[in-house]
């Protein structure tokens, strides 16, 4: 149901961004503002495909980053 649509070094990268925007969101822009909620909410979203290797995106628009399956 759920094929990994997403190559290491793109879910590598997702992983380092995701906890950079959660980490700045928290430390930096606070969870009580908008930006703030919004840098949180989109770096959950990344560490999320990060860790699953599935990206719905890309699937929507028949992106597939994989080598081989």
């Amino acid at each position: 149901m759920f094929t990994r649509n997403e190559s290491p070094l793109d879910r590598g990268v997702r992983g380092v961004v995701g906890a950079a925007l959660v980490v700045t969101s928290i430390a930096g822009l606070g969870l009580t503002t908008p930006l703030g909620i919004a840098a949180a909410a989109v770096g959950a979203i990344l560490l999320v495909t990060a860790a699953t290797g599935f990206c719905l995106l890309y699937r929507l628009f028949g992106v597939d980053t994989v080598k081989s399956h």
